[in-house]
């Protein structure tokens, strides 16, 4: 490969698909497959999706949820039973329909989402309101198969998440339940990806087909878009009622169940992909990072077994954080924009007279900065240095998305929003046709989410009273 196209080549400001398009390739995060619409994760990628799937596992089971697993394949006859939901699904659906040369008696789907094939055993469990509440979640991959331009992470036809699925005695408990995980969610994407949402409703037109109501997260990315990080749906009865889920209350009468779904996917990686990369690459977030410190010895022949062991005594020093030494067969210029490509938060440098003086270059990867640090306080400049770094992350996004909103009151003020790379705050009716008419009218420009507790006026279209919404082109 030429060395000039080893770099990112285009400017993140300049061209911002073609620079996440090189970051993606170029840092080693996924590849393109042969089957259009699917992108293969490389280790880079999977180990960013591991720290997630660990963090979030872990939340998910203090909070009393148990890991599941159900098939694949679900019957079309599951599928169809809920009318509004295999209606929201049905032109992104994958079918199965033969084994082998012999027709199946029935398609099986290949799962687009879950509801469906675990209702149907839910109902088989369920039995009192002693069973309740079911708290399962699911990690898996799913398949949709709809849609004109793929994107790695962003959009494609099968991508990895989880899905959480779970039954309560009351409408209380499940309401409480919905906004437990919308908080789990937000803490999660803002504590350890440094990335700012905005949290509340989707209206009716954009809520999960078959869910009561549907809550989101959504982040502003750099180029004015919206990315929704992750969803929390209020099913009520919706499922519940033609999946036969019933149970025998305190009562000793018959009741029916109320239920939530919510998740999150490895869309996230491209969130932060995003959110944070600059031009010379791939920028993590300590809290999320694989790699914490990747130590770079400059090498000659006279002093190399020195160097080699001050750096593998400077790794031990560092044994609470991942670190990895590199000692490729590369230059240490093209080592450093390698690790710079790849976002590792933290590169050491230490060469003979670093030895010597006893004392080390710590170079972070957000700003660039370099400090000459004494080896004994390497492990504290260390610390600080991610504190600060992901601290200082979140503050830049933040400060974006609060710079990026604007009131509109008309359509014109939508597109110009728009055209500038803005979100717009106005206030909307929520109604469908009002939604669609806005949508027709500003060439792509939706409804994000309606904020929780929201102030009302006149609706931007209709005239109509309705609450703030906020609304942006999306991915």
């Amino acid at each position: 490969m030429a060395e000039d196209t080893l770099g990112i080549t285009v400017g993140k400001k300049e061209d911002f698909s073609e620079w996440y398009t090189q970051v993606v390739t170029k840092a080693e995060l996924a590849d393109y497959s042969l089957v259009s619409g699917c992108m293969v994760l490389r280790p880079g990628s999977f180990a960013i999706w591991e720290k997630i799937q660990s963090h979030l596992d872990g939340k998910f089971k203090e909070t009393g949820h148990k890991n599941v697993y159900f098939p694949l394949f679900i019957p079309e006859s599951l599928l169809t039973k809920e009318s509004d939901h295999v209606e929201g699904f049905s032109p992104e659906v994958a079918w199965v329909t033969h084994a082998g040369d012999s027709p199946l008696n029935e398609r099986l789907a290949i799962r687009p989402t879950s509801e469906t094939i675990m209702y149907d055993s839910y109902s088989k469990w369920l039995r009192s309101w002693r069973d309740l509440p079911f708290l399962y979640n699911q990690w898996c991959s799913v398949v949709r198969w709809e849609f004109k331009y793929p994107r790695p992470f962003l959009r494609t036809r099968e991508f990895l998440w989880q899905e959480g699925h779970t039954v309560h005695e009351t409408q209380k408990d499940a309401v409480e339940e919905v906004m437990q995980i919308l908080h789990l969610y937000r803490d999660t994407i803002e504590q350890e990806f440094a990335i700012p949402v905005i949290i509340g409703k989707k209206t009716e037109k954009e809520k999960f087909a078959g869910a009561d109501f549907t809550t989101t997260l959504e982040a502003m990315m750099p180029d004015g878009k919206a990315l929704q990080m992750g969803t929390s749906h209020h099913l009520a009865q919706n499922f519940a009622k033609p999946f036969g889920l019933r149970f025998q209350g305190r009562d000793g009468k018959e009741q029916i169940p109320w239920q939530t779904s919510w998740g999150v996917s490895t869309r996230l990686i491209g969130a932060i992909i995003m959110a944070h990369g600059d031009d010379k690459g791939l920028v993590l977030p300590p809290n999320v990072a694989p790699l914490h410190v990747a130590i770079v010895p400059i090498l000659f022949e006279d002093t190399r077994e020195k160097v080699i062991a001050a750096a593998e005594k400077l790794k031990t020093s560092l044994n609470e954080y991942s670190v990895e030494l590199d000692l490729r067969d590369h230059k240490p210029g093209w080592k450093f924009n390698d690790w710079e490509m790849k976002g590792v938060p933290i590169r050491i440098e230490i060469g003979p007279r670093d030895v010597d003086n006893n004392q080390v270059v710590v170079a972070r990867r957000d700003t660039g900065e370099k400090q000459t640090v004494a080896m004994d306080d390497v492990a504290q400049q260390v610390r600080s240095a991610l504190e600060e770094m992901q601290k200082s992350l979140f503050d830049v996004q933040k400060k974006f998305l609060d710079s990026n909103i604007r009131d509109a009151t008309t359509i014109e003020d939508l597109k110009k929003n728009a055209e500038e790379e803005k979100w717009s705050s106005a206030f909307f009716c929520g109604k469908e046709d009002c939604e669609e008419d806005i949508k027709e009218k500003t060439g792509g420009i939706t409804t994000r989410v309606v904020p929780f507790n929201a102030d009302s006026g006149s609706c931007l279209n209709c005239g109509k009273k309705g609450p703030q919404t906020y609304f942006a082109k999306a991915y």
